[in-house]
């Protein structure tokens, strides 16, 4: 049953060094508070997964949360590239960053297996690229029926998965709405999660479209008021387009980089890393 509790609890009790961690969410309702809380909470060695990987996953990038990152896309949607990811993969820094990477579907129907309780998904994509042969979890598989030859991937069971919505009641079952993409899938694979909510109320209306993730399925609610910022969360949030924008001269810098982390992140005078980043 979902406990609720702090933001800085959650992650504390949820997210250890060497941890699968997925934070997921789609264009809105992207975890950036809980992803600034494992900054602070210095996170090491992490596996981060994400479908696309954009500034919230840079930021932990270059904070020097992760060894590996599994993907589809990396980018920073609407402006060009992520300067910290390309950093790390380039140079090596703030540590070197392994790469695991598949295609949308592909991504999309490990994260279903997982939550299935099932060992890979079966589909069509991967077919004449060199992704099966260069890429672990991907195997060619014949079709007992109709040996049609298809390609298997191995579910996706990630240790941690965290995500923002909009509501949670007071119980722990949490209900979002709008672009909603594998949030569901991947706490469901997960072992733990971790969802920051909007609010907090004592009975979820009923909204059109919206998905409700029962108590049982959660492990810690926290309620993080404008958590998925610069994304939006619908019905409470518009998208800070700028800050989108403004993110590709801050990533491109180390000390810039540095110091936002310091002044956004942990607190004006504070080192952006603890310890500080080693170059």
């Amino acid at each position: 049953m979902a406990q609720i509790t702090s933001l800085a609890e959650a992650i504390a009790a949820a997210i250890h060094d060497g941890d699968t961690v997925a934070m997921e969410g789609f264009t809105h309702l992207i975890p950036h508070a809980a992803g600034h809380e494992v900054i602070r909470q210095g996170r090491r060695d992490l596996t981060l997964v994400r479908m696309t990987p954009d500034i919230i996953y840079d930021q932990l990038i270059g904070a020097g949360c992760a060894g590996k990152l599994v993907f589809s896309w990396a980018g920073n949607p609407g402006v060009g590239s992520l300067h910290r990811f390309r950093d790390a993969v380039e140079n090596a820094w703030p540590g070197p960053l392994e790469l695991e990477e598949h295609s949308h579907a592909g991504m999309a129907n490990r994260y279903l297996a997982g939550a299935s309780g099932l060992p890979f998904a079966v589909l069509r994509g991967y077919r004449g690229t060199s992704l099966p042969a260069n890429t672990t979890g991907v195997a060619e598989i014949v079709c007992p029926f109709t040996g049609e030859t298809l390609t298997a991937v191995a579910a996706l069971r990630p240790d941690v998965a965290v995500i923002h919505a909009q509501r949670a009641d007071t119980a722990g079952n949490v209900q979002f709405w709008g672009i909603t993409g594998v949030q569901k899938e991947a706490v469901l694979a997960a072992s733990r999660s971790v969802v920051t909510v909007e609010e907090i109320v004592d009975v979820l209306e009923p909204t059109p479209g919206a998905v409700v993730l029962p108590s049982w399925a959660v492990s810690y609610v926290a309620a993080v008021p404008g958590g998925a910022h610069p994304s939006y969360a619908l019905g409470y949030s518009a998208r800070d387009n700028d800050f989108y924008v403004a993110w590709d001269a801050i990533s491109r810098d180390r000390d810039r980089f540095e110091a936002w982390l310091a002044d956004n992140v942990f607190g004006a005078g504070q080192p952006a890393v603890p310890g500080g980043v080693i170059r």
